[in-house]
């Protein structure tokens, strides 16, 4: 496939599956735009290791809503149109509630929330308010990450569970609000990756069980979500808008 003269915007991309679809994206061909909030070494890191050239890296804080206005706006004065939204930007806090104290839990539902849910929702907005405007002929693309723990609950950070479940909720509405105007909602429902993140757990004493959830007796690589988001995201894809892709191995299956 290929994403010659596209710009394509990647939040959270310095490292993990952001890293991997903004260099699969870079390889066919597209101009990306690549988001980081704080991990600037990382996110230089990635950037320089993009192929081709014609990128941009940008730093922000997405949830808030003066910053994502301004990091969209940067994206266009660089490139001068945006085709492409990859909204991956996202935190795992751990927060069982027999353990946690009041405070505790109060903040990592307002940190996980604001920063999974609502600073998708402010990128979203700008993002597609600009490909309103610009009228993308070949119709623009949002490709949402969410997760396999928006349908089988997440016991230890139920945060995570809701963010992402509310994301798939805003994702189904925004497909059928956006069709009208050429403009196509997707996700992508990954279940455990193997990225920096989660090394620690894999390599631990829980590895095998959790690579055992799946019958395939593995987690899936950060480059088999990356070809599903390239895929959704390419043309031809249009009557899937709306669609929630699970990237998860049979780990879990929803009827």
């Amino acid at each position: 496939m290929s994403f010659n003269s596209r710009v394509v915007l990647v939040t959270g991309a310095a490292q993990g599956i952001g890293r991997v679809v903004a260099r699969q994206f870079a390889e066919n061909g597209a101009q990306v735009a690549l988001h980081f909030h704080s991990n600037r070494e990382a996110a230089e890191a990635t950037f320089d290791s993009l192929a081709g050239d014609s990128h941009s890296l940008h730093q922000a804080d997405i949830t808030d809503a003066t910053q994502a206005q301004q990091l969209v706006k940067a994206v266009i004065r660089q490139h001068g149109r945006l085709d492409i939204l990859v909204n991956n930007a996202a935190i795992f806090e751990a927060h069982p509630i027999a353990k946690v104290s009041y405070d505790d839990w109060q903040g990592a539902w307002q940190r996980t929330i604001n920063t999974n849910l609502i600073g998708a929702a402010n990128v979203t907005f700008c993002a597609a308010r600009q490909m309103i405007q610009q009228g993308t002929k070949s119709g623009g693309r949002i490709v949402n990450i969410s997760s396999r723990g928006a349908f089988r609950g997440e016991p230890d950070a139920p945060a995570y569970g809701a963010s992402k479940a509310a994301l798939n909720a805003m994702s189904q509405s925004l497909a059928q609000a956006l069709a009208p105007h050429n403009i196509f909602v997707y996700v992508v429902a990954p279940g455990f990756v193997e990225t920096e993140r989660v090394a620690y757990r894999l390599d631990g004493a829980e590895g095998d069980g959790i690579r055992n959830q799946s019958p395939l007796r593995r987690v899936a690589k950060p480059e088999e979500v990356a070809k599903t988001v390239l895929f959704l995201a390419s043309e031809g894809t249009d009557f899937l808008t709306g669609g929630i892709v699970d990237v998860n191995g049979a780990s879990y299956l929803r009827s």
